[in-house]
């Protein structure tokens, strides 16, 4: 089985949709309600009678985030593969009620809080963690002094940051997982024609909406996603970043795992 973020559109949606015709049940965290009976409907079109689950969290909030994995963990003891992908960008500033950056909060502690979470439960049926990152890590640096992203300009320049979080995330993952079975990687998809960033309002919003036009279908940008997710000849790889199916290039900052460790450190105080 998998459980899934940012599974109601865009890659997310693909993806899951693609990983239930291979023969997956689909648990999948939600915020919006009717986007979220939408997707178990599509799923059940797909792969009827599995038992398609939806539940509902705001996983830019960590306490949120922790709930729901409580909730999925009591009720799923084996996961085969946990698919990391809710995240956005945010062109105005906009800071959680837990005094978190959004960008940062979504696109990196939820994955961070929502693995650790299920991390039992996957390394119960020896499966897969997946995560989607992006090539718009490259030029990104982390300021350790400022991880929440609070004192720069919100945009590209914090979603760039978190992006490279996804990426040592990963490779810390991996290398804490070492011996246990479990297998963490993550992907750029490309830019995919999405929901993704239609809330960023300002010029951030309208500079995306023009690219859309010329960039990949939902499905063609879930294609590795699904691939890191279910083929067998990547059984056994491990703290890969790739993108179209392929190892992607990845930047020096994104190679360094000490600031990889240190990331995990900072994020287990902030999730305490």
């Amino acid at each position: 089985m998998v459980v899934a973020t940012g599974a109601t559109s865009g890659i997310g949606a693909a993806a899951v949709e693609a990983l239930a015709r291979l023969g997956a049940r689909i648990v999948f965290v939600a915020r919006d309600s009717a986007r979220a009976e939408a997707t178990r409907r599509r799923l059940e079109t797909a792969a009827p009678g599995l038992g398609h689950r939806a539940y509902f969290a705001d996983l830019s909030l960590m306490s949120q985030t922790k709930r729901v994995g409580a909730e999925i963990a009591a009720a799923e003891p084996r996961i085969d593969v946990l698919v990391n992908n809710a995240g956005a960008m945010f062109a105005r500033r906009q800071v959680t009620s837990e005094g978190l950056e959004m960008t940062f909060a979504l696109n990196h502690m939820s994955y961070f809080v929502l693995t650790r979470a299920l991390l039992g439960n996957v390394k119960a049926a020896k499966g897969r963690i997946v995560s989607t990152a992006s090539r718009a890590h490259r030029g990104a640096r982390l300021n350790f002094d400022d991880l929440p992203c609070a004192k720069i300009s919100p945009g590209f320049r914090v979603y760039g940051r978190s992006k490279l979080c996804n990426i040592l995330f990963t490779r810390e993952l991996a290398r804490r997982l070492a011996g246990s079975g479990v297998t963490a990687n993550c992907l750029h998809p490309g830019f995919v024609a999405s929901r993704f960033a239609d809330e960023a309002g300002g010029l951030t919003a309208s500079i995306i909406k023009l690219v859309k036009r010329f960039s990949l279908s939902p499905e063609q940008g879930a294609d590795t996603l699904v691939w890191l997710a279910s083929a067998s000849e990547i059984a056994g790889v491990t703290g890969g970043y790739f993108a179209r199916r392929k190892p992607g290039r990845l930047s020096a900052a994104a190679k360094d795992d000490a600031a990889a460790r240190r990331l995990w450190e900072i994020s287990e105080k902030l999730s305490a």
